[in-house]
């Protein structure tokens, strides 16, 4: 599933495409209407966490969530695809550029109450790639967790913060020496505020990236353990671990040695090519 640094790159990619143009072509199958009109000018496009949100002067708003199939691309008018018409769930075309959204699970059309009742959005903790995120409402969040969970089934939580993946997930773990299966009741508050500041400044960080990356000097597209399961840690040497946790049964990745059996961390980043302190 993308996480929040990739909506973010894509709504910053539609926005001056698309903001302050009228809609010479709306189409969005297999959803019923009212959809935005023809001549309607696109007011806003926005990330929150993963969802993009698509506004147009006629009230309603175009919601996408891309999950691990959904991915937005822009066209000149008359360019040819880059993938099937028949995988496309919204088109959106003004003058100069066409908008497809291929192969997301979820496409909506949202007036302004449905987009404030909408059950999902309404929940959504603060977004991490937001200049300054509100940590103090993170924390607030996480207080309302259960104890026994998974500090790992935590940080992919988007009710508590959003914007985390799976790869921000188990680079921050291994930044800050935490096992991701240890119960969040035994990890020390400044460690799990430190986790979530973390994983803001890197997602802030790759916003711009070509290639998301998260060891400190490292060539673009460098992540410490996610992805690297059998391969040496980069750190210690020993190989990296794989395997399943929490009820959606993702894959997370950890070092056996820089993140023992029930590690709950330290507040400080643990990186070779960096003396940060998150606090």
């Amino acid at each position: 599933m993308p996480e929040g640094d990739t909506i973010h790159r894509t709504a910053a990619a539609l926005r001056p495409v698309l903001v302050g143009k009228p809609l010479t072509r709306v189409e969005v199958p297999r959803v019923r209407p009212p959809l935005p009109a023809i001549g309607a000018t696109v007011e806003r496009v926005e990330a929150r966490g993963k969802h993009l949100l698509i506004t147009t002067s006629d009230g309603l708003v175009v919601h996408t969530h891309q999950r691990m199939t959904g991915s937005w691309h822009v066209y000149r008018p008359g360019e040819r695809w880059r993938k099937s018409p028949r995988a496309a769930r919204v088109v959106l075309a003004v003058p100069g550029a066409v908008a497809v959204c291929f192969a997301a699970p979820v496409v909506e059309i949202l007036d302004q109450s449905g987009l404030r009742r909408h059950p999902a959005l309404r929940r959504l903790g603060p977004d991490l790639c937001d200049p300054a995120p509100d940590l103090d409402e993170v924390r607030q969040r996480v207080a309302r967790q259960d104890p026994s969970r998974a500090i790992g089934e935590v940080l992919l939580d988007q009710t508590v913060a959003c914007g985390i993946g799976n790869v921000y997930r188990c680079d921050v773990a291994f930044l800050h020496g935490v096992d991701p299966h240890a119960v969040l009741g035994t990890v020390p508050d400044t460690v799990v505020d430190a986790l979530f500041a973390t994983a803001g400044r890197l997602l802030r960080a790759n916003l711009d990236a070509a290639e998301r990356t998260t060891v400190t000097g490292a060539p673009p597209g460098t992540l410490w353990v996610y992805g690297r399961g059998a391969q040496p840690c980069r750190r210690c040497g020993i190989p990296v671990a794989s395997g399943h946790l929490g009820e959606q049964q993702r894959l997370v990745y950890w070092c056996p040695l820089c993140q023992p059996s029930g590690a709950t961390g330290t507040v400080t980043v643990q990186d070779a090519g960096a003396d940060d302190t998150v606090g």
